[in-house]
């Protein structure tokens, strides 16, 4: 095998496979990538055995051939070498990289690549297709409420189900929820709704343009995802997603109108005081006011080392109420939601609060709050 290409092409693509590499086991097939040359193209290919990542990238063809190499040490490599035209040459089992106008050499070591895994085949009949710029916004608006928690693992994604006239999808970690749908119509029936694992789709978020169509195609096991030159597949997470729609508040009393943007900097300073094993901050509402402090009202406890308040206007004529939260599940809607004003609507301090922008579209957040004491 024997090849050359630009630089920063090749190292756009590196990057992200070796992202998909979990394994950093210098001797280990799986921390290697795969590179095959076919026609005057580069197929590159990087797995950690649940999430797949292909892609190719144009080349000038010297020789075919094929091997696998050291991500992590590829991408030092291709990091340090100057902007321009690399040569790449297979001998034997060391991969030779060459900057073509610097006397600049690296050899690498290769594992043959008939020893690399197979990746699942692509059902090209079973395809749907979603425009790209709705599904990131998508994923855009769920996966930070992705659960970390490993012993509820069917938390551990976003909900995905497609229905005639619409796609939905849901993130929750049992403390908050987000939900976003789309109308798309489909020729073909819905689904009873997968579980997506958020790595597969934080890559298509770094690689997507915002521009066409995506094509997704779901099996049992796995879910598909073309576009571009770029290729993703990946197990689904097994089990139960939560019944999500007993969480959504049918009917809330009271909602208070706010800048996004002022609270997002009230947040950001008051949380310098906050207690950083509960992150707990209080949100107090008054007529016309909401007043967001670290502690709450006359609270003086042992280990304190301090109290935030700030008061911002706000529409609001409901009654005076006190609702602590954790301030990064509402500190992160607010990041997310681009509108420059947003509603809170709720009943009680104890009950769930839903974030909508204004004016309302298809995606809402709902924060259960914390205990106030």
């Amino acid at each position: 095998m024997k090849f050359s290409c630009e630089k920063n092409i090749l190292l756009k693509e590196v990057s992200i496979a070796q992202e998909i590499i979990s394994s950093k086991n210098v001797i280990s097939i799986l921390s290697n990538i795969y590179l095959e040359t076919s026609g005057n193209e580069l197929i590159i290919k990087a797995t950690d055995m649940k999430v797949n990542f292909e892609t190719k990238v144009p080349i000038e063809l010297k020789e075919p051939g094929s091997t696998t190499v050291f991500g992590e040490k590829f991408l030092g490599i291709l990091n340090s070498v100057p902007d321009g035209e690399l040569e790449v040459e297979k001998k034997e089992n060391t991969v030779v990289i060459k900057p073509m106008n610097r006397k600049i050499k690296f050899q690498l070591k290769c594992i043959a690549s008939e020893t690399y895994p197979e990746f699942p085949i692509f059902n090209k009949e079973n395809y749907f297709d979603v425009p790209v710029k709705e599904f990131k916004e998508m994923i855009q608006q769920t996966v930070f409420a992705v659960s970390d928690d490993e012993t509820r693992y069917f938390m551990n994604g976003i909900f995905f189900k497609k229905e005639e006239e619409k796609i939905v999808m849901v993130a929750t970690d049992g403390r908050r929820l987000a939900y976003i749908e789309k109308s798309i119509a489909f020729k073909e029936n819905g689904s009873s709704g997968i579980i997506i694992p958020p790595k597969i789709l934080s890559v298509l978020l770094k690689r997507a343009g915002d521009e066409g169509m995506l094509n997704i195609s779901v099996t049992d096991k796995n879910i598909f995802i073309r576009f571009g030159y770029y290729k993703l597949s990946s197990v689904l997470i097994e089990g139960q997603f939560p019944n999500y729609q007993r969480v959504i508040p049918e009917n809330q009393e009271y909602f208070c109108t706010v800048d996004r943007l002022e609270v997002l900097e009230a947040l950001k300073r008051v949380s310098l005081l906050v207690e950083q094993k509960s992150y707990r901050i209080y949100l107090i509402l008054l007529p016309g006011a909401l007043i967001v402090s670290s502690n709450k009202e006359d609270q003086n406890e042992e280990g304190d080392i301090g109290n935030a308040r700030e008061e911002l206007s706000c529409e609001y004529e409901g009654k005076e109420i006190s609702i602590a939260l954790n301030y990064r599940y509402i500190e992160e809607p607010f990041k997310i939601i681009t509108d420059p004003k947003i509603k809170l609507c709720f009943t009680e301090a104890n009950k769930a609060i839903t974030i909508k922008p204004i004016p309302e579209k298809d995606f809402f957040h709902i924060v259960m709050p914390m205990q106030l004491d």
